[in-house]
């Protein structure tokens, strides 16, 4: 193996960085389509030099979706790569006042840096080093940055699937795990509403033959965070709640937002039936129950442990010992890899604080990420 050395994109880590921090600046929030559709255009942009056919997939509500291809250098050559990168963050715009773009400590800080701008920039550099050294693959590339990413990809999902099913692996972007690991397991995650219907009466003039709707989700509460079972490693959390009107008016309705995290399909199947056939406890009461598991699971297939064993070998090709683990979040790593397909996730930088004030991305991890999806690209087939 030959890979393009880690030393190079170390030379030009301050370019990486300054091209970082013009994207950080372009806050662009999953919910607000204008600003998506400006870091759109200016991703648009940064890729143009490297003479990409771009097409820009329409979204009404998201923002619109980025496809940018490189054909395969023999016209016989099928398959390839597939990147997925996403361009949306959790963080309002206005986060830059509290969380401004800055190095402090060899960190580099601000809303989108660590998930997942930080990796836009590496696969864009990688590409443009392998041009220029003339090292590109004899297979097609494919890059897709998508805009709704923290918010289930409901836009983007068919998108990925039907590209993924087209190339020889997919490379998902996301940050890598503490310590530097790529992901090979992810938890599938569902959202369900659950609403509990009761009746109103006075407080105080009427109260026993009310049905208070707050008692009841209490009891319903307590029955969803008992489906927990770490050792399944199955987790259920009830985040949101609200019902009621007055304290002098028994409550005839209150909902519930829960959170389901499962390592496989299988108990994702047997955690929507759990959850579904809540019962309710007071008499008079309903309890109706919205929603099921939205990305599956991420299981470690035999085919991504195969993907693992190859990029780690690639790895250690550049000195890099490149570990694996699973992580509880999902991404759209989750979505290929339900369709059996080879996916390998966490190939972006280091860092820490994603989805907080205090996001940042650990520059040191720039030029060795960067290089090792160089490697990967250009000695895929010697590995």
């Amino acid at each position: 193996m030959n890979p393009i050395p880690i030393k190079y994109f170390k030379s030009i880590e301050q370019e990486m960085v300054a091209d970082l921090i013009e994207f950080v600046k372009i806050e662009s929030p999953s919910t607000d389509k204008a600003a998506l559709d400006r870091m759109g255009q200016a991703l648009a942009a940064y890729l143009q030099p490297l003479t990409p056919d771009i097409e820009i997939d329409i979204q009404a509500e998201a923002g619109n979706n980025i496809i940018a291809r490189w054909g395969a250098m023999n016209s016989e050559d099928s398959g390839g790569f597939l990147f997925l990168c996403h361009f949306d963050t959790v963080h309002p715009i206005g986060m830059l006042a509290e969380n401004p773009v800055r190095v402090e400590g060899g960190e580099l800080y601000g809303p989108g840096v660590y998930d997942m701008k930080g990796s836009i920039v590496q696969v864009v550099t990688a590409l443009r080093a392998l041009q220029d050294r003339e090292k590109w693959p004899s297979v097609p590339v494919t890059a897709l940055f998508t805009s709704d990413e923290e918010v289930g990809s409901r836009g983007a999902r068919s998108l990925i699937q039907g590209l993924a099913a087209q190339a020889q692996v997919t490379l998902c972007m996301e940050p890598a795990l503490h310590g530097g690991g790529v992901k090979t397991g992810r938890k599938g995650v569902g959202n369900f509403k659950v609403t509990v219907h009761g009746k109103a009466v006075h407080a105080g003039a009427d109260h026993s033959s009310g049905v208070n709707a707050i008692e009841e989700m209490a009891h319903q509460i307590m029955a969803l965070q008992a489906l927990t079972d770490y050792k399944r490693g199955t987790t259920v959390n009830v985040g949101v709640i609200q019902g009621g009107t007055r304290n002098n008016v028994v409550p005839d309705e209150c909902e519930i937002d829960v959170d389901l995290r499962v390592v496989s399909q299988k108990e994702g199947e047997r955690m929507e039936q759990a959850i579904h056939g809540l019962q309710p406890i007071l008499k008079g009461a309903q309890v109706s129950v919205e929603g099921g598991v939205y990305r599956p699971p991420m299981e470690r297939s035999p085919s991504i442990a195969a993907t693992y064993e190859r990029v780690r070998v690639i790895a250690a090709s550049l000195g890099m010992d490149l570990g694996e683990g699973t992580t509880g979040g999902a991404s759209d790593a989750n979505f290929v890899a339900a369709l059996g397909l080879p996916v390998l996730d966490g190939l972006g930088p280091i860092g820490s604080g994603a989805h907080t004030r205090t996001e940042s991305l650990t520059i040191s991890s720039l030029a060795p990420r960067t290089a090792l999806i160089a490697a990967i690209l250009s000695e895929w087939s010697t590995s």
